[in-house]
């Protein structure tokens, strides 16, 4: 059975084009589709926007991006890890002796020899000095403590199987997933320039080169994005369908919200 890679790499092919002409077409940069043909997703980038080149590469070679993207998530990327839950759940258990002595107490009852000689029953009279078993009680935490434990890492596997908890739930990979529609920037170069554009929440470098008069780089709008264009009157930025001026000149930066 062939591979994300191999599949990607044969559509191209098959339709004769080639990794820069595939560049072009879907504004993704060409040593990204290079390594997607490699099944290497490793490019430094938030998960959501590989998932969304991925999607948007397939679609492009006539593939089922949706197939595509399933595939990516069954190798196990972007996947909620459980272990920090683990430690803050045992951090907030109380295993002194004196929690475990009130938890294990027997109702009052019997006073038979047996109950007498047995410790988990056994009171000692009105008058007598106190008496408390400490192994007994450390055995009886631990033995809580593992059970509590076994139910915890079997409920967060369940739940990590079956998606995000709504605390570990991100909007923007859910609207990835289920659709392209997410908001996108599109920088139209007016003239020749040299552009970087930076993902501000994650420090992520998703393009830096240059770009003709008539050409355009889309980027999906998380939260907002960092442009540096020289010089930048050679620029115009498109959000939500409208174009807008940088009104600006020389080399500058500016951020997209």
């Amino acid at each position: 059975m062939q591979n994300i890679g191999e599949r990607l790499e044969e559509a191209r092919k098959r339709k004769g084009i080639s990794i820069r002409e595939a560049a072009e077409a879907t504004k993704v940069r060409g040593d990204y589709l290079h390594k997607f043909e490699s099944s290497q997703f490793d490019i430094n980038l938030p998960d959501i926007y590989v998932r969304g080149f991925l999607r948007a590469y397939a679609n492009y070679l006539s593939l089922s991006g949706e197939k595509i993207v399933n595939d990516y998530n069954a190798l196990g990327h972007g996947k909620p890890e459980a272990k920090g839950l683990n430690r803050e759940i045992y951090g907030r258990m109380d295993l002194s002796p004196a929690t475990s002595k009130d938890s294990a107490q027997e109702p009052k009852g019997s006073t038979s020899g047996d109950d007498d000689e047995n410790p988990a029953t056994f009171k000692p009279n009105p008058g007598a000095l106190p008496y408390l078993d400490q192994a007994l009680i450390i055995k009886g935490a631990a033995a809580v403590a593992a059970v509590v434990a076994l139910i915890l890492i079997v409920w967060l596997g369940v739940r990590t199987w079956s998606g995000p908890t709504s605390f570990e739930e991100e909007p923007e990979v859910e609207m990835m997933t289920e659709d392209l529609a997410q908001p996108q920037i599109i920088i139209h170069a007016l003239n020749s320039v040299r552009i970087k554009v930076v993902d501000e929440s994650s420090g992520a470098e998703l393009f830096q080169g240059s770009i003709t008069r008539g050409d355009s780089r889309a980027f999906p709008l998380t939260t907002s994005l960092l442009l540096t264009a020289d010089p930048i009157e050679n620029v115009e930025i498109e959000k939500d369908g409208t174009r807008f001026p940088t009104n600006s000149t020389g080399r500058k930066r500016v951020r997209i919200e």
